[in-house]
């Protein structure tokens, strides 16, 4: 099928790619175009605007933030303004009233909207063994579908309104968050008390708490393995403040959040920008007295 793609980051592109070689008929917008030309060789065709890459009828867009969709979305040349009536698949990890404003602006000009944000990182992205969680009307996410198992081993269906899926992924990344911390601590705690990193996870991953986030992010504390990023450590920072405003606006108290994001923020603060987010963990070990 015929489909738009905006935003070729570290994320984007594996997506793009992965739909090329499912057979679809690409067209891909970046705001460096350079970033485009890659999948241009593969067969994609380069949009000038994200408008046009939406004049393919259906545009999913993988952007890193509210302010780069918000402009995508609204901006001049943007989806409303290019191809109002495109149906529009957002997978980026949003903030929940910004899913809400983009339904009711594309429901007013006779669109809809798709949230559809996935668990994975880039190499899963590159593999299309992503899990995408979607919301939104059953019609345009049956429309949806086939774009869904190009790029990923499994969908979530997990509402009607868009904003739900948005939820979804927000809650999901606290738990990464949180998941990493508890991880760091429990490492700083047998490291300091004579067990290495890797014993110690080899019993965790190996028992009760198995599980691909125990492995993974347990083999980058384990390995220190925090350079190059998967996932920047900003962009983690962001989606922590966009936990805590959706947790504030219904009234939801979460400790751990605030404990996950302030090691964070020092791990980003001491060792730059450039970092994993799964970084945080050497913060931890910095206030046990460990290196």
């Amino acid at each position: 099928m015929d489909v738009g793609f905006i935003g070729l980051g570290n994320m984007g592109f594996g997506i793009a790619r992965s739909l090329l070689r499912a057979g679809h008929t690409v067209t891909v917008w970046n705001r460096t175009a350079a970033k485009a030309e890659p999948l241009g060789a593969d067969g994609a065709t380069i949009a000038s605007t994200p408008g046009e890459a939406a004049k393919a009828g259906i545009v999913m867009s993988m952007l890193a933030d509210d302010h780069a969709v918000a402009e995508v979305v609204f901006g001049e040349g943007g989806i409303l303004a290019g191809a109002p009536e495109a149906l529009h698949v957002s997978m980026s990890t949003i903030s929940v009233a910004l899913a809400k404003r983009m339904a009711d602006a594309h429901a007013e000009a006779g669109s809809a909207l798709v949230s559809a944000p996935v668990f994975g990182r880039p190499a899963a992205a590159e593999s299309a063994k992503l899990f995408v969680v979607a919301a939104g009307e059953g019609s345009h996410l049956d429309r949806a579908a086939p774009l869904f198992d190009a790029v990923g081993q499994k969908s979530f269906i997990v509402g009607d309104a868009p904003y739900e899926a948005n939820l979804v992924k927000l809650a999901g990344n606290f738990m990464i968050a949180g998941t990493t911390e508890m991880l760091a601590e429990a490492m700083a705690l047998g490291e300091k008390g004579g067990v290495a990193r890797a014993k110690l996870l080899e019993v965790l991953a190996g028992t009760l708490f198995g599980s691909p986030i125990v492995q993974n992010y347990g083999g980058y504390i384990r390995d220190e393995a925090y350079l190059p990023a998967g996932f920047a450590a900003p962009l983690g920072l962001k989606d922590l403040r966009l936990v805590g405003e959706a947790a504030e606006e219904l009234r939801v108290p979460l400790p751990l959040l605030g404990i996950a994001r302030d090691h964070l923020l020092e791990t980003i603060a001491i060792d730059g920008e450039e970092i994993d987010w799964s970084a945080l963990a050497k913060s931890v070990f910095r206030g046990a007295g460990l290196k």
